[in-house]
């Protein structure tokens, strides 16, 4: 009788799971969407999670809250969604710094980047946009390479921390132009801009909604964008690339994971809502304003794109020996 009893029990098993699934993913979402953004309110990755937010509350008739949990580079809120029930009711922003650069940054993660989470879709591609003072020589990608070749360790580039993407940007443009400009790590961007403004340092990457207003006035100077295109509300500003140095992209990311093992049919569901999000008029000015590309991708090549930023921007923090903080 046992020996009857227990293929039985495990055939009905697995019966009953290839069914609830299915049904588990038609009755979602039945209670509110959590979304932890792993940085402070009102920065980048915030504001895109509260744009999608918005709208993902409209779309499926339940109510999606932010929950900003911040610290040691995103660490804290990833853990945090790592531990969470992998139903699809908890879910976290993932920047190029936490899931890309923090691998190769520190020499212990709670987290795997790989393993521990799901992809959903990488949302928006931030590209950083080189600025310099306007003391500083040099109009173009080129003539800046040829200052900089000519001033060795004279010209010194701002960022808002060691590791943050601005740092990262400079650290590729070194290597990749076979220039050595200095990093001058600050304690935010503020700190940072202030002393570029002041003519303390010459270059900073940064993000476009933090330079723009200085750019226009001409208390900066845009010399190129680290995106693979032109920005569209930047047209008349050239990529790095097409000025002077083919190949380079340096700009940051937000996308949006699940726990592992969060069932198949609701991730589905929830990278079709985000991706529809990111088509709308409304939406696409909204992240326009915030010198955002939308992108919307496929679960998959989300996690493709992820395991590439890892192996490019490993080989960044190795060759620079950059530290954590």
């Amino acid at each position: 009788m046992f020996n009857v009893a227990k293929p039985l029990i495990a055939f009905l098993s697995t019966v009953l799971l290839t069914f609830a699934t299915p049904l588990l993913a038609q009755t979602f979402p039945n209670k509110p969407i959590r979304i932890i953004v792993p940085f402070p309110p009102g920065g980048g990755n915030d504001v895109i999670a509260r744009v999608v937010a918005q709208k993902l509350n409209e779309r499926l008739g339940q109510q999606v809250v932010i929950d900003n949990k911040s610290g040691a580079n995103g660490i804290v809120g990833l853990q945090a969604l790592m531990q969470s029930p992998a139903d699809g009711y908890t879910l976290a922003v993932a920047a190029a710094g936490p899931m890309a650069v923090n691998p190769s940054l520190y020499d212990k993660l709670p987290y795997d980047p790989l393993k521990d989470f799901a992809p959903i879709t990488n949302m928006v591609n931030f590209p950083l946009l080189l600025v310099t003072h306007p003391s500083v020589q040099a109009k173009t990608t080129l003539e800046l390479i040829s200052l900089a070749k000519s001033k060795p360790k004279q010209l010194f580039f701002a960022s808002p921390g060691s590791g943050n993407s601005g740092h990262l940007a400079g650290e590729l443009f070194n290597s990749m132009a076979n220039v050595q400009t200095v990093h001058v790590p600050y304690k935010g961007q503020g700190p940072a801009l202030s002393d570029l403004l002041a003519g303390q340092v010459q270059m900073l990457y940064s993000s476009i909604p933090s330079v723009i207003n200085q750019v226009k006035s001409g208390q900066l100077k845009a010399i190129a964008v680290g995106s693979a295109k032109r920005v569209p509300s930047l047209s008349d500003i050239p990529t790095i690339a097409e000025s002077g140095l083919p190949g380079y992209e340096a700009y940051s990311w937000v996308g949006i994971v699940a726990p592992a093992k969060t069932p198949k049919e609701i991730v589905m569901r929830l990278n079709r809502e985000i991706v529809d999000i990111l088509k709308l008029p409304d939406v696409a000015e909204k992240l326009n304003q915030q010198g955002a590309l939308p992108v919307g991708d496929t679960p998959e090549q989300f996690a493709s794109y992820i395991k590439d930023e890892i192996v490019k921007w490993g080989a960044v923090v190795r060759s620079a020996n950059i530290k954590a903080d």
